[in-house]
């Protein structure tokens, strides 16, 4: 599946900024690229076309074997993300180049993709807001119990997506319709209105949409 032209980074955390008018502005802040080109694919050669970025510099001990050499062969240093982006028509770029957020403006409509916070392990009602049992006479300790999940001895087991306790978070998450506010090149960095997935420091794939 083809995807739009993106870069990874990093969600800092929220700031505001002041409009024109002086009305105050809730921003998100994203530390994105520059992300080098490490990997072209090409529809004649691979079966489709792509670009391989990388972000964040590594160390030499905290990369393997087999990607210490992919980048050397890329002409890059050492990073420890890589991301492939699928593309409909042979990709303009060569290895070595970089991507940078000087590839968006303000004002641009983007997507971001991450890994949501991660609750932990959470009681039904917590995790799926159901309303529990009534607080009045007739229930003893049952509040906040699943209640029956299972069925007659035939087929005698519970299916599979039902609405239990569980792990709540951590999960990748796409969310659409973000707004560009605000691009500084100088700083590698991205002012963005509205709800970007994932904790303060978390790796996110800015792209647009």
């Amino acid at each position: 599946m083809a995807e739009k032209m993106g870069i990874l980074g990093r969600k800092l955390g929220m700031t505001r900024i002041f409009a024109g008018d002086g009305a105050a502005m809730a921003v998100t802040v994203i530390e994105a690229g520059p992300c080098p080109v490490t990997q072209v694919k090409t529809e004649e050669h691979d079966g489709y076309n792509a670009l391989q970025i990388a972000y964040e510099a590594a160390k030499e001990k905290h990369v393997s074997k087999p990607m210490q050499g992919h980048f050397k062969k890329a002409g890059t240093g050492l990073f420890r993300h890589t991301r492939e982006i699928r593309l409909t028509a042979a990709p303009e770029q060569k290895a070595g180049e970089e991507l940078t957020v000087a590839m968006f403006t303000t004002g641009e409509v983007i997507k971001v993709t991450g890994k949501s916070i991660g609750k932990g392990f959470q009681g039904r009602m917590r995790r799926w807001n159901f309303a529990g049992s009534k607080d009045t006479h007739g229930c003893e300790k049952v509040h906040r119990n699943n209640g029956s999940v299972g069925n007659n001895t035939f087929p005698g087991h519970v299916f599979k997506g039902r609405k239990m306790a569980g792990h709540w978070g951590n999960e990748t998450v796409t969310q659409e319709g973000l707004l560009i506010v605000g691009v500084r090149p100088e700083d590698n960095v991205i002012l963005v209105r509205g709800s970007v997935p994932g904790p303060k420091n978390g790796l996110v794939f800015v792209r647009k949409q």
